[in-house]
Formats: structure tokens, sequence, C-alpha cells
């Protein structure tokens, strides 16, 4: 049975990939505004999490606070990690179009998904993941 979620789950990811990035090089291209938007990282989750889930979360985080801490610290970059299993969250993630574990960041009406990036990179080469994030949200504060 748990082999049988684990395939849905895997399935359902690559899926969500490709439908992101059929989208994705005319949301990249796209111009940044003259002046530092807010950029909102956002990681949902459930109750019950796997080691990698948790690195995810933890090794995102710590990207952000030392790649951006001015913006960190000011709020121009926030970091969220949010319990899909809460009803407090189930708003956010209707807005965000969060459909399960999903590590996003969201830019004014940008919204780039890195949760393949985030559930490979997280434990194996936390560094490649820190690398990904930087790419995304450095067009998005310039």
């Amino acid at each position: 049975m748990k082999k049988l979620i684990l395939a849905s789950v895997a399935i359902l990811l690559i899926a969500s990939f490709f439908t992101v990035n059929a989208g994705s090089p005319a949301t990249k291209s796209a111009p940044a505004t003259s002046s530092v938007a807010k950029v909102e990282v956002y990681y949902f989750h459930f109750t019950r999490r796997c080691v990698t889930c948790q690195a995810v979360e933890t090794e995102s985080q710590k990207a952000i606070a030392a790649l951006y801490p001015a913006q960190y610290k000011s709020g121009k970059i926030i970091f969220k990690s949010l319990n899909l299993d809460e009803n407090t969250s189930k708003t956010l993630a209707e807005k965000c179009k969060a459909e399960g574990q999903q590590l996003l960041i969201i830019s004014g009406n940008k919204r780039f998904d890195l949760t393949e990036q985030g559930f490979m990179y997280a434990r194996s080469n936390p560094d490649k993941l820190k690398q990904e994030l930087k790419t995304t949200i450095d067009p998005l504060i310039k």
C-alpha cells in the first residue's frame, strides 16, 4: 500500500512539474517591476512528514535567510511553512493553488513551483537547492 501511495505521489509531482514548466518560460522572462516587489516563499506540507519533507523546509528557510538577510529581516522576502491539515492554512493554500506538498515562490501574479528541486536536492545537495532558489528569486527583487 505504501508503494502505491509513493508511486502516486511521484506521478503527481512529475505531472505537476511538466504542467508548471509548460508556462514557465514566458513567466520567467517577464521583466521585473521597477520597485522591489514582495517575494513570498511557501512550503506547504501535511502533518505526517518524512525526513526529506522536513529537509525541504529547513534547507529552504536557511537558504532564504542566508541569501537575502536584509530583505528577509525587513519582510520583503518571507518564508512560511504551512500545514495543509490545519484549517488555518486552507485559505492561503487555495489562493496559492497548492494541492499538496509544494515549495512555491510567489511575487505579485508570478508563481514558481520548486517542489521537484526541493525534494531532489534538500538532502543530497542543499547548495544546489540554494542556487535554484537564488536563480528564481533574484529577478523578482531587482
